[in-house]
């Protein structure tokens, strides 16, 4: 039996080790402005699902788009959620989270809320400091409402570009 849970072992081993790879490959290819490959092929709703499935507590995803934005919309949207998600997971202390995605007229628009221990800020120097920043640069906003005691729900909005067009 012990030879059996010595396999058992090595073989959680490796598939941790192989997560771990295939995690800091998908952040080599976003910082150098790929996309993952289930982002280019299937869209955002698949693509926020299977990050949703790597959150440390169950989050619920819904999203609701008329259309696929431009490729450059997707892909910031694909990766403010990713790095709002791995706040829940670091954080938050959240039993459940939730991301929302829709078009609100020229607008795309992320929410993002958890049921932790609030507190979130977008102070100067700050992680999200950092994220709004980057959506500042695109024209878009983040807003973090964010009490002591929680819930936490941020607000990314950004702005629509058509798939087809660019407008």
């Amino acid at each position: 039996a012990e030879g059996r849970a010595d396999e058992e072992v090595a073989r959680m081993v490796d598939e941790a080790h192989g997560e771990v790879k295939l995690a800091l490959q998908e952040l080599r290819d976003l910082a150098r402005g790929i996309h993952p490959a289930v982002l280019t092929d299937r869209g955002l709703d698949a693509a926020l699902s299977s990050v949703a499935a790597r959150c440390t507590v169950p989050v619920r995803v819904v999203t609701d788009l008329p259309a696929r934005p431009a490729p450059a919309i997707e892909g910031i949207a694909y990766f403010t959620t990713s790095e709002l998600l791995t706040n829940v997971s670091k954080h938050s202390g959240a039993r459940t989270a939730s991301v929302d995605v829709w078009r609100a007229d020229t607008r795309l628009m992320i929410q993002v809320r958890d049921d932790g221990r609030g507190g979130a800020s977008a102070d100067a120097g700050s992680g999200l400091a950092g994220l709004a920043d980057r959506l500042d640069a695109v024209d878009g906003v983040l807003v973090v409402d964010s009490p002591a005691g929680g819930p936490t729900v941020v607000t990314a909005e950004l702005p629509w570009r058509d798939r087809e067009t660019g407008k």
